[in-house]
Parts: C-alpha cells; structure tokens; sequence
C-alpha cells in the first residue's frame, strides 16, 4: 500500500522533557482498512477497523518501513491475558528492541508488564490493564528511548557508547529498522497506528552522551537481561524527595521503585482517611504502593480494608514495649535499657517480640535481624543458630517474606542462606532516609553469593 502522508510538522513538541526536534512526517501505518503493508506470520485479521492478532507467535512486519528517529503511536488491547509485544530498528531476523505488551497480573513474569523495554528496562508496574484499549507511544530520538502508556512516562532509557549486552541480547540495540506487531500468546489487539519521523539535534545528542550511563559496570542492567525482577520494595518519599522525582530517578537508574509511607501513631498517616488520601495522590504514578506499619498498634489503627487497598504491607520489630512497659524503638541508643547489662536476656527479649511481631498481618518483615547499636559489633555472637532458627520457623509458619536491608546491610549472608534453604522469599529494600536512593549494592552482594532466584523473590498483589 501506498504510504498515506496525512501531515507534515514542524518543531515537535517534546516527549518526557526532551529537547525538540526537526521537521516530520506523519504516516497512517495502519488505520483499519487493510493490511497490505505488513507482512503476516502466523494469524491476522482485521474486524471492525481492529488489527487482531492470535498467538502463538504471530508476527506481522512493516514490508516497507526503514526508520531511525521517530515518534511512533498506536493504541492497543490485550484480551484474556493475551501478550506480545511491538518492536522497532528490526528487520527479518528480529534484532533490535520490543516493548512488551502483557497485563497479566498471574503471570509468572511478573516483573515486565506493558510499556517494559524488554532486557533493557522492565517495568513491573503498568496503568494498562487487560481488556482494555491503551495509548501505546515509543519515542526514538537518538540513543534516547521513551515508552509512554496513556499518559504516564514508563521508560527513558538512554543506550551508552558501550552497552551491556548478554549474548542471548547481542542484537538489542539502536540502528535503524522496520516495526514489527507480535502475539506471542493468547489475543493482541491495535488500532490507529501512526508514525511521524523525527530528527535529532547536535545538542540533544551531546546531552544524551553527558547522561548516559556506563554500563559496563552496572549491576542494575545486568539484572534485566537476566531477566531478574528490579524492585526497590522499600522506598521512602522523605527529605523533599517528591513523587515526581522518584519517578524521574526511578527510570534514570532503571529501578522499578515502591513507594512506602509511614503509617501509625506519631506518623505521617494515622488514619484510613489519609491512607485513601494518600492513595488518591498516588494513582497515577507509575509506582508499586505499600504500606509500613509502625508500632504495635498499626494493624488496629488501620482496617483491613485500607491495608488491602496497598500492595503488600511490611512491618519490623524495631518498636515494642520491654518486659517492665518501656517502649523500645531499638535504632534510638537512649530507649535501649538492659537492665542489670544482661546482655544475653537482653537478646532473648529482641528474639521474643520478633517471633510476636510475625503474627501481625503483614507480608514482609522488613529491617529484620536488628540490632541496638550497643550490640551490633557482636552480631554473630548473639545471633546464634538457635535464635535465627527460632524466627526463621516463625517466617515460614507465618507466611512472611525476608527484606535484604540496604540501610542497616542486614541480614547476615549466614542467616539469609538459612532461611533461602527454608523456603522463604526475599525482597531487596533500601530503606532510604532521604533522597539518595542507592542501588540496590548490598542486596545484589546477597543474591550473587546466595544464589537468590527471581522465583525466590516476593510477588506483589499488585492492583
């Protein structure tokens, strides 16, 4: 079919903040009247001005398309947990890079959802939801890649001089290619695609080479192509640190963040009115949510409707009331009272209110295997095998998952291979105390020297 050239533009508006670009073409790739243009593998059909698409592994690539910068836009469906996927730069033998298409929230790859840049980027959050139609937009504009779903900004990955490549992803890369529309399971569904060719500036190339990221030595791209979920489960919005600039930093790092108040007596929340206040601010970012409960109080302070509106709730045992009715936060020196300097009891009562503390309906355990400041330099020695046994079976009994803790850099790898080797699943945290969020080192340290596997990693209930 002949290209329908239905505009020409001028001076496009920017996409995620980035720099404008020259004149472009818009052109009807597909607008529901046939399908001469692409070329069919597998099962195809057009009803009712719909592009429908039945897996497995139906493929349908543009014959005549050859594109480097460019502003693609289509709106799309996923039917009864169908996936696939839209890919760009690609040709006949499928290099270049695919955005997924997938709202499945039972499926096992939970952690590449809609609008992930797959290897590259994966987003384990996604507005879209199956059955119904989304906005679908890829921006091209040098080395910078921008995936938008309706109106939210999921991925800006920017590829560096050198990028990081497995072999089983040597071909993902930028060049220039063809598009290609996939189903690769079950019922992929488009509509209205158009594409408009770009043109990118000296100075947006240059800025594009100042913010790359190198990563030859970065853990966090080394994740996604091994296709690892990349979860920060436990982020904090303190220090200024704005939702909006979670998310900016959140892409940049190209780690997927949860976003986690405070909830509790002498707490930012204490209500179930601010947790549905808080949850109204939050629904359109692109952020798994969970709640912390602070104190012993929380879990009556907050009805389980509320808590359940989050994605999962985690909880630690770093507040209790000590066996003479002081209340003990263990991170504050001064609370810390060992009567008699028994050590020892001390530890025992810590052990104690842990195992209390996993009866809570929580689903993680976060901070976990604590210590007072005053106790911490002997770690090993009042975490015996016996004790961490003792909260371990608690773990396991209780149901609750594991948090590998960036702040305190707790667990101890002895204590986490104890409870991999007992079934319990993990999740990695930071913990932050203000806007440096890190990434991810010491947990990363853990998964490599424990052997920890996606499947071993907690799965949100995600809404």
């Amino acid at each position: 079919m002949k290209k329908q050239i239905i505009a020409t533009l001028t001076a496009c508006l920017s996409l995620a903040g980035l720099s404008s670009c020259g004149t472009q073409e818009t052109e009807v790739l597909f607008d529901g009247s046939n399908l001469d243009r692409w070329e069919i593998t597998g099962k195809a059909k057009v009803q009712s001005n719909v592009l429908q698409l039945a897996g497995p592994q139906t493929r349908l690539l543009l014959k005549d398309g050859d594109y480097t910068d460019f502003e693609l836009h289509l709106q799309a469906r996923t039917v009864d947990g169908g996936k696939g996927s839209v890919a760009f730069h690609t040709d006949a033998s499928g290099k270049g890079y695919a955005v997924a298409l997938d709202n499945d929230r039972q499926s096992p790859a939970w952690w590449r959802k809609t609008g992930s840049l797959l290897s590259v980027r994966n987003v384990v959050k996604s507005p879209a939801k199956d059955g119904e139609w989304f906005d679908l937009t890829i921006r091209v504009l040098g080395k910078c890649v921008v995936v938008k779903v309706d109106n939210d900004t999921l991925v800006e990955y920017i590829e560096p001089e050198k990028p990081f490549r497995l072999p089983a992803h040597e071909q993902e890369l930028l060049s220039h290619g063809t598009l290609a529309l996939v189903a690769s399971e079950g019922f992929v569904e488009f509509r209205d695609i158009t594409l408009r060719r770009l043109e990118c500036s000296k100075d947006e190339r240059a800025r594009q080479r100042a913010e790359a990221q190198d990563e030859q030595a970065d853990e966090i791209i080394r994740l996604h192509q091994q296709d690892f979920p990349v979860l920060d489960y436990h982020v904090h919005l303190k220090g200024g640190f704005t939702k909006e600039a979670a998310a900016r930093q959140s892409r940049r790092l190209g780690i997927n963040y949860a976003i986690a108040p405070n909830c509790g007596i002498g707490f930012p929340i204490t209500s179930d009115e601010g947790v549905y206040n808080f949850l109204d601010s939050m629904r359109t970012q692109p952020f798994v949510l969970a709640m912390q409960g602070e104190g012993r109080e929380w879990s009556t302070t907050f009805s389980k409707e509320a808590r359940e509106q989050f994605d999962y709730v985690f909880t630690d045992a770093l507040t209790f009331t000590d066996r003479k009715g002081r209340r003990v936060r263990l991170w504050i020196a001064p609370e810390v009272v060992i009567d008699d300097n028994d050590q020892e009891a001390y530890m025992d009562l810590i052990v104690e209110k842990t195992c209390d503390v996993l009866q809570e309906p929580a689903d993680i355990f976060v901070n976990p295997f604590f210590l007072p400041e005053c106790m911490n330099d002997r770690y090993e020695q009042f975490w015996t095998d016996a004790r961490v046994d003792k909260v371990i079976r608690e773990l396991v009994k209780n149901g609750k998952a594991l948090e590998i803790n960036e702040l305190y850099r707790i667990p101890s790898q002895r204590i986490i291979e104890k409870a991999k080797k007992a079934g319990v699943k993990f999740t990695f945290g930071s913990n932050n105390v203000s806007p440096e969020v890190g990434k991810l080192e010491y947990a990363l340290q853990m998964k490599k020297a424990c052997g920890i596997t996606a499947e071993e990693m907690y799965v949100p209930r995600i809404k």
